[in-house]
């Protein structure tokens, strides 16, 4: 089956193709079908950041952005989904086409750039889901929004997901927001985190629950970079690091067809890179922090 699903998906454009995949999911969790098409995984529950997983592989940020099949993925099997990334303001995201497949790398790059129909509607979609599992809402700021502003996107976002999330992730790691990874570094990091863990202090109060805080990293940093934002991550009290977003770098793709687009690179060719820096944050955490490891 999946075999003719690929070949009959690979006939239309990757975003066509994404999109299309998303409403059949979605329409195959509104009937209850999804379950029926695969083998329910092996029980495999882990305790992360006081939550509890009934099995460590979850869905990322990215795919269902707005929250349109969550019911449906859930029943794919996922030990959790996290749906996002979210800005406070719908917004079109980056020009068309903006995803292009590498087929001989395993590869996708994409520069979708934040589209989403913004915090309410996807708040909606929650509300109207059935899942009441593991639930991840990926939070970021407007295209719009200058960068030394970005904390009142992140701010206003928290303060409206809080009460619906089981986590919430902060992702200043997208290449495709200008600026927007200029927040993983130095001072800018640690005041972000540091306004972040002062409102989830005062929502925790409001809505009698502690709900953790990840913040998703990209792969394209030093080991230095790496190992500073693991330490501000301690510092400021936040409960997992997701590593890692898409990368910039194109070793593996160089003289493939659409290998020099610009956006971020994902699939197979990443693998090394998010690897590695899983490595680099276990060795500096020691175990003080989760690491939810994604890409490649």
């Amino acid at each position: 089956m999946y075999t003719l699903a690929r070949e009959l998906l690979f006939k239309l454009s990757p975003e066509t193709s994404h999109d299309l995949s998303l409403d059949l999911i979605g329409a195959g969790g509104r009937l209850g079908l999804n379950g029926l098409l695969c083998k329910a995984p092996a029980k495999l529950p882990v305790t992360v950041m006081g939550l509890e997983f009934p099995n460590p592989v979850g869905l990322a940020a990215g795919l269902d952005k707005n929250g349109a099949a969550i019911d449906g993925f859930a029943q794919l099997g996922f030990g959790f989904v996290e749906i996002g990334t979210v800005t406070p303001r719908p917004q079109p995201g980056n020009p068309k086409p903006r995803l292009f497949r590498l087929p001989q790398a395993e590869a996708i790059i994409n520069r979708m750039g934040f589209n989403n129909l913004g915090v309410d509607h996807l708040l909606a979609r929650v509300a109207a889901a059935k899942y009441r599992g593991v639930l991840g809402i990926n939070i970021g700021k407007n295209f719009d929004t200058p960068v030394e502003r970005a904390v009142d996107d992140y701010l206003i976002c928290l303060d409206k997901v809080y009460a619906h999330a089981s986590y919430v992730t902060v992702n200043v790691s997208s290449p495709n927001t200008p600026g927007l990874r200029s927040l993983q570094f130095g001072d800018s990091l640690k005041q972000l985190l540091a306004d972040l863990a002062r409102r989830r202090a005062e929502l925790a109060v409001i809505h009698g629950r502690h709900v953790p805080l990840a913040i998703k990293i990209a792969p394209d940093m030093s080991d230095e970079e790496t190992a500073q934002v693991a330490q501000a991550l301690v510092e400021t009290g936040m409960d997992a690091v997701i590593a890692t977003n898409t990368t910039l770098g194109r070793e593996g793709v160089e003289g493939l067809e659409h290998g020099d687009e610009a956006g971020g690179l994902s699939g197979a060719p990443v693998r090394d890179k998010s690897t590695h820096t899983v490595k680099v944050l276990a060795a500096e955490l020691a175990g003080r922090l989760p690491i939810i490891a994604a890409g490649g």
